[in-house]
């Protein structure tokens, strides 16, 4: 046989070596774009699951509303209460979050959802009424906060991912039977002269990807918040340049846990420079710098974005957000707020933990609702705001809870 190819031209053996190794490279390409381009096979939610999950979401970001985020851990309730001078017990907090839930019909247009922390899903007002349903009879959904708080990752310059996948599965099956209809997830990054690294970023989208992929297994409409902390004197854009790194490497991820982005709701930073940068920028510039880095990672199917207030006065969360709002350029999703501090502060200070300071406490909760209702549609004219801290930085180092 060896002697037969010695007597073929070497032309002859080489064209058919090249053939040979076409076919088998055609034949390797073809293996491999069928691996990739298949489309899914084994869709695991049902076009009625999907409806349930959207119609969720959709009223969560219904025109003029946002999230009420009442989901501090009992120890992020400790420093708050501190300020005011008030012992951070069980009773306090239910009768501070009691004042939020039951303040007058005002607030019906203003908030879509509230995010409950456990212990809050399960406590109930005076008249013997579980907060959950107080909730819902007000026409807003119900949320629960569902990680269990940063921790160290491992061979990175002090970055973090979030915990608690573990039993996740069985508690989003609990809370939803319990009536929490969607779900926060906190992932947390940072910018400094060499973070956020790209494990923090692939590892911490991957976490956001399972947990909203086990939140849709229950009909649970998961909020997606990869944080990035204003900390550092870093410029504008160079925040609008790692959120979009961010917000890319999450959707990638949701993409490949084949996560409904119809059924989703984003939760991200607003795009602005660090808390130390000594160039302030305009409401103005924070707006296209945030309109712009959302246009070029967030798909226009997911229905709506709920802006944190990353330690912003009252004030300006409200202004920025109607800056957002008011921005020319094209924004298909719906663009509100999931406040915390930034509907809270002045409705806190308000009540000092006194009885008798109840109403002005629900009275300064709801001027900041109606105000950040307005500022979600673009709408907010600013009319000297007054508020015991309206214009106080809420800013915390390192924020956690």
């Amino acid at each position: 046989m060896i002697d037969k190819w010695i007597q073929l031209p070497v032309q002859a053996v080489v064209t058919v070596c090249v053939l040979l190794l076409s076919l088998q490279g055609f034949l390797f390409v073809l293996s491999f774009s069928k691996r990739v381009t298949m489309p899914h096979a084994y869709p695991f939610l049902t076009p009625e699951q999907k409806k349930e999950l959207s119609d969720i979401a959709q009223k969560i970001v219904a025109p003029g509303k946002g999230i009420l985020a009442a989901d501090e851990s009992t120890g992020s309730v400790a420093k708050r209460f501190q300020s005011i001078n008030t012992e951070n017990t069980e009773e306090n907090r239910r009768l501070y979050r009691q004042l939020l839930f039951t303040a007058d019909d005002s607030i019906k247009p203003c908030i879509g959802g509230v995010i409950l922390f456990h212990e809050t899903l399960y406590q109930k007002s005076d008249d013997g009424k579980l907060f959950s349903q107080l909730i819902k009879d007000r026409g807003m959904v119900v949320g629960i906060k569902v990680d269990k708080g940063v921790v160290p990752l491992a061979g990175t310059n002090g970055e973090t991912t979030t915990q608690g996948l573990d039993g996740l599965y069985e508690r989003c099956a609990q809370y939803k039977k319990d009536g929490a209809d969607f779900a926060k997830w906190r992932c947390v990054l940072k910018i400094t002269p060499t973070t956020p690294s790209q494990l923090a970023i692939f590892e911490n989208a991957n976490v956001l990807a399972r947990y909203a992929s086990i939140c849709q297994m229950h009909g649970i409409v998961p909020i997606v918040e990869p944080e990035i902390l204003p900390d550092g004197d870093h410029d504008l854009k160079r925040c609008q340049y790692v959120t979009e790194n961010v917000l890319a490497a999450v959707y990638k991820a949701l993409s490949d846990h084949h996560v409904y982005l119809e059924g989703t709701l984003l939760k991200p930073n607003m795009v602005t420079a660090g808390h130390s940068c000594s160039h302030k920028y305009s409401p103005q510039e924070i707006a296209m710098a945030t309109v712009t880095a959302l246009r070029r990672a967030v798909p226009p199917a997911v229905p709506g974005v709920t802006f944190l207030s990353g330690g912003q006065s009252e004030a300006e969360a409200t202004v920025n957000l109607n800056a957002i709002n008011q921005c020319p350029l094209q924004k298909p999703w719906a663009l509100t707020f999931s406040y915390g501090r930034a509907l809270q502060a002045s409705a806190l200070k308000a009540w000092g933990g006194k009885k008798e300071n109840g109403k002005a406490c629900q009275e300064e909760f709801v001027k900041r609702a109606i105000n950040n209702s307005a500022a979600c549609i673009g709408k907010y004219v600013s009319s000297g705001d007054a508020g015991a801290a309206v214009g106080e930085s809420l800013f915390v180092a390192n924020h956690a809870y």
